[in-house]
């Protein structure tokens, strides 16, 4: 998606959908599948929880997105610990060293993590 930083969500949603629509019907332009510098790959799509990704030169990075599954969780309360089934979704995040350094990197993966974590589906886009 080109200039996704000048985009909203429902912005970069719209662009999507037409981007695979046109994708599916062979009707992209050349330009538009050039010159990226980060992708977003969804590894779960058919159910896989962990993928690893490879980074496309010259790109800079990419994430995957593995399946969300309920799976058992330790839950941390002012009450104690206990066990609960919570949804997970692994993230996967792979990076040019030459580019972006580790700490960096993981901050980034940390920081999709933590706004996923606190996704309030109520809120105003």
């Amino acid at each position: 998606i080109k200039n996704a930083d000048q985009l909203n969500l429902v912005g970069m949603a719209k662009v999507i959908n037409d981007l695979a629509n046109r994708s599916r019907n062979n009707a992209l332009k050349p330009d538009e599948v050039q010159g990226g510098t980060y992708t977003v790959t969804n590894v779960g799509t058919f159910g896989s929880v962990f993928g690893t990704p490879i980074i496309n030169q010259p790109q800079v990075g990419i994430l995957a997105l593995g399946a969300i599954r309920k799976i058992p969780s330790v839950i941390e309360t002012a009450e104690g610990d206990f066990i609960g089934i919570r949804s997970k979704m692994y993230l996967s995040h792979s990076y040019d060293h030459r580019v972006v350094n580790g700490a960096l990197g993981s901050m980034f993966a940390k920081t999709i993590a933590d706004y996923l974590e606190a996704w309030d589906p109520n809120r105003e886009i």
